[in-house]
Parts: structure tokens; sequence; C-alpha cells
């Protein structure tokens, strides 16, 4: 059973950047598909990023791409989210989260962190 716990979160300016981690415990972390997902208050949960468990491929929802990248380091097993050009509109509790499949819907995934408010001010 994986465990995960975000950390990065804060409050920036709009135009500026933040790094999401996400460290995992357990020793089969290569082999789970990790997602990141946000949610805003009174909005649902909704899909930012995922990378493979090899970190080969990666899909970002159209409101993230060519802001956001989603990476991740197996020996460390944390994967991260590099987030920048924020806009206001990205304010959200971020959460983490793996899979056993590759998805872009957050009822798939098995295991999920607490969440790292993150706070962009205009």
């Amino acid at each position: 059973q994986a465990q995960l716990v975000e950390s990065g979160g804060g409050l920036v300016q709009a135009g500026g950047s933040l790094r999401l981690s996400c460290a995992a415990s357990g020793r089969t972390f290569r082999t789970y598909v990790m997602g990141w997902f946000r949610q805003a208050p009174g909005k649902e949960r909704e899909f930012v990023a995922a990378i493979t468990g090899s970190g080969s491929s990666t899909y970002y929802a159209d409101s993230v791409k060519g802001r956001f990248t989603i990476s991740r380091d197996n020996a460390k097993n944390t994967v991260y989210l590099q987030m920048n050009s924020l806009k206001p509109e990205d304010t959200a509790v971020y959460y983490c989260a793996a899979a056993q499949v590759f998805l872009v819907v957050a009822r798939g995934y098995d295991y999920w962190g607490q969440g790292t408010q993150v706070t962009v001010s205009s």
C-alpha cells in the first residue's frame, strides 16, 4: 500500500512559479502511474497531469499545457509538478495520486495524498 505526502504549496503572485513534490512510500513506486489533481472551493476535483511509471510519457489538461511540467525521480520515490506562469484560476488544493493504469479521471486512482494548498494572487 502506497502512502503519498505532498509539499511545496504556498502563496504566489500571478505569473510566478511553484514546484510541488509528492513523496511516496513503498518499493513499487516505479510501477505506478502518478497523477496530479486539483480541487478549488465549490468545484469538482479535476485532472492536471499524469506520468507513466518510467516517466517516458506524460499527459496534461489543456488548462495547464505549456505552463506545468510533471516529472518523477524513481530513485527518490518522488513525483514533481513544476508550475510556471501561474494564474489566479490555478488556486486550489493540489493532490497527487497513484494508479495501476494510465488514467485522467480521479476515480481510477488507488492512493491519494492529503493535498497541498496553492494560492495565486492577482
